[in-house]
């Protein structure tokens, strides 16, 4: 995760885009790309959108992740703990039910 957060950091860089990444800008991009994302399945079932437009789906959930990992990196959070964390509290509200 760390070399692809390096990565995504070098590409933001070499374009001078740092000082405009603020936490806000970020979080607002995020809610842009995924609403671009659920745009493709739009007025269609599940599949069919998947089938039309898989290219597109994978570019804006990329999208969606560039943007939520430069978010985390803004804000010094570890991606995988805080996922780690959300899982475990996700696992006490949610328990498995037992038949």
């Amino acid at each position: 995760m760390d070399h692809l957060i390096e990565e995504i950091r070098k590409f933001r860089d070499e374009r001078n885009w740092g000082p405009y990444h603020h936490a806000k800008d970020l979080a607002l991009s995020i809610t842009l790309e995924a609403s671009e994302l659920l745009e493709n399945f739009q007025w269609k079932e599940s599949q069919e959108a998947v089938d039309e437009n898989l290219e597109n789906i994978k570019e804006e959930l990329a999208d969606v992740m560039i943007y939520s990992l430069q978010l985390a990196d803004k804000l010094d959070l570890d991606v995988e703990q805080i996922i780690r964390d959300k899982m475990k509290k996700n696992a006490v509200k949610y328990p498995v039910k037992q038949d």
